[in-house]
């Protein structure tokens, strides 16, 4: 299936010169977000994958239909102040400015094999810290999974020695 055609690209949003690209036809389209997240699961499965992570929020509609086909659970990151309970916590830099990224303490148990995914990959910040948290708690990360790759703005370099899957390129 070819899932670009699902892909709205809006020019100019959230500002003048990006060329945005919105996921949310693919998610109103029954067969092409099954179909996405069925290609996720089945790299999942060839990665014995303990349990998914994924950043908030689109990480969250990517990663919960994988763990729930796969029968795993789900661990969410998210923005300082956000999880009711112990986090660990791993700053990262954005386009303009910082950002801190937490995750429970007790979210990954040590030698849990890790699948992280989120919507797309750009600059791979949001990622890069994803992956430190999981780290931190013991996690192995098996892999990374993605809609949508912007290999112009080569974030895939900060995942540098990470097996990546993404099933769109732009």
């Amino acid at each position: 299936m070819d899932l670009k055609q699902f892909i709205t690209i809006v020019p100019d949003w959230p500002k003048p010169g990006i060329k945005f690209k919105d996921i949310t036809p693919l998610m109103n389209n029954g067969e092409a977000y099954k179909y996405a997240t069925d290609q996720i699961v089945s790299y999942a499965k060839e990665r014995e994958i303990d349990i998914i992570v994924g950043p908030e929020a689109r990480g969250f509609i990517i990663g919960c239909p994988v763990a729930y086909s796969l029968g795993v659970g789900f661990a969410p990151v998210r923005k300082d102040g956000k999880l009711p309970r112990e986090t660990i916590k791993v700053g990262y830099g954005l386009e303009y400015g910082k950002d801190v990224l937490t995750i429970h303490k007790d979210a990954i148990q040590p030698g849990q094999r890790v699948l992280i995914t989120d919507d797309l990959l750009a600059t791979g910040g949001t990622i890069e810290a994803t992956i430190q948290l999981v780290e931190q708690l013991g996690g192995v990360v098996a892999g990374i999974a993605f809609l949508v790759e912007l290999s112009y703005l080569d974030g895939r370099k900060k995942l540098d020695g990470y097996d990546v899957l993404t099933l769109m390129h732009y």
